[in-house]
């Protein structure tokens, strides 16, 4: 298990775990990063990663994709 912010550029993992406070998983859960979810990393800006979650593009700082781990 890793952290999100850790993929590489064409990678597929699945979430696992989702750390941080009640307000942050609910934020991330309300984007699509639940348990079980696949995210593909399509690409990077300065501060952070454009993700592919359930279908929709998703623009992420590394802080938050930090906070979710994926295997």
């Amino acid at each position: 298990m890793m952290a999100l912010a850790l993929m590489s550029i064409g990678e597929k993992r699945t979430v696992q775990t989702l750390r941080g406070k009640d307000e942050t998983l609910r934020h991330l859960q309300d984007l699509g990063f639940a348990p079980g979810a696949e995210v593909e990393c399509v690409g990077e800006t300065p501060g952070g990663m454009i993700l592919i979650v359930k279908g929709v593009r998703i623009a992420l700082d590394r802080g938050l994709a930090s906070k979710i781990m994926v295997a």
